[in-house]
């Protein structure tokens, strides 16, 4: 998939522990499991918007576009 997410990295930057975010964010460990391995398929801007602000970094922080080969 060519949207790479950098959810770890950034929650490594705060000193956050998954389940500090989940709790802080409104979301289950296990969702916020599969956001931060890629597995997810779509994010609601409102999710984006609750992990942008308790981490303190903006959406291109997260998610990383990378181009396939073709």
């Amino acid at each position: 998939m060519p949207i790479i997410v950098n959810l770890d990295v950034v929650m490594a930057k705060r000193k956050m522990s998954s389940g500090e975010l989940a709790e802080r964010i409104g979301i289950s460990q296990a969702n916020l499991s599969i956001l931060k391995t890629g597995k997810a398929k779509a994010m609601r801007f409102s999710t984006l918007e609750s992990i942008c602000e308790v981490l303190d970094c903006q959406p291109g922080d997260i998610l990383e576009f990378r181009k396939q080969d073709s």
